[in-house]
């Protein structure tokens, strides 16, 4: 009843926020392992087809702004980057990437907490007829 778009669209956020919290730490923890190859989430791509914003898939809006539907698939994918290798044992993890990585990551998290408490916030006033 509550879950409008926007509220779909935080939700996967922080699901995702999560989700790379997770892996960040898995690639930090395996920075010395031999032949480790580093993991890495991908969700700003599907959102921003969703939105319209990249080339593929687009709903039909009456709206630019209106986000997508709650049907919509974004679910976050993990995948392993083999493209490169930092070291000569076969590793790619560059702790330096993983912290700025892990400082982003805490960022979006942030932003999406306060904008779902906003509209939990307005919800509340709402339910309780403008009374705090």
């Amino acid at each position: 009843m509550f879950m409008t778009p926007a509220m779909y669209v935080l939700e996967r956020a922080l699901d995702t926020a999560a989700l790379r919290q997770r892996v960040i730490a898995h690639n930090i923890a395996n920075v010395n392992t031999p032949g480790f190859k580093r993991y890495e989430v991908s969700f700003e791509e599907k959102l921003g087809q969703a939105l319209g914003l990249e080339p593929g898939l687009t709903l039909y809006r009456t709206n630019p702004y209106h986000l997508p539907a709650p049907g919509l698939d974004l679910t976050p994918e993990v995948y392993q980057d083999n493209s490169t290798t930092m070291r000569q044992d076969g590793n790619n993890v560059d702790i330096d990437r993983e912290m700025v990585d892990l400082a982003q990551n805490s960022l979006n998290f942030n932003v999406a907490v306060q904008q779902l408490n906003g509209r939990l916030a307005m919800l509340r006033y709402v339910i309780n007829e403008g009374r705090r």
